[in-house]
């Protein structure tokens, strides 16, 4: 069984990056090295990873990486603090 991996990085700009992968060691050293230089990490290094989680399934492995690319700064240093109560009422919108 393949394992596939969620992971987010905080660039140098203290932005976040999500991304997935199978390989998540190898792709942290191609984010490092600027091995893909069009990227959006490759003029924001240094890089830190601060959160990753295991899939056993790939496709459910992008979908979580769209539904956290989607959230809001907030609720994506809720999941890297492990803050997982707080998330749901960082879901909720505001009026």
């Amino acid at each position: 069984m393949k394992l596939s991996f969620v992971y987010i990085l905080k660039c140098s700009d203290n932005t976040y990056y999500t991304g997935v992968t199978s390989d998540l060691e190898g792709r942290m050293v191609k984010h490092n090295s600027g091995f893909y230089p069009n990227s959006y990490t490759a003029s924001r290094k240094p890089l830190k990873l601060v959160f990753y989680c295991e899939f056993t399934d790939i496709n459910l492995a992008f979908e979580t990486e769209k539904q956290i690319k989607k959230w809001s700064r907030a609720k994506k240093e809720a999941l890297i603090n492990e803050e997982y109560d707080s998330l749901i009422n960082l879901a909720k919108k505001k009026f």
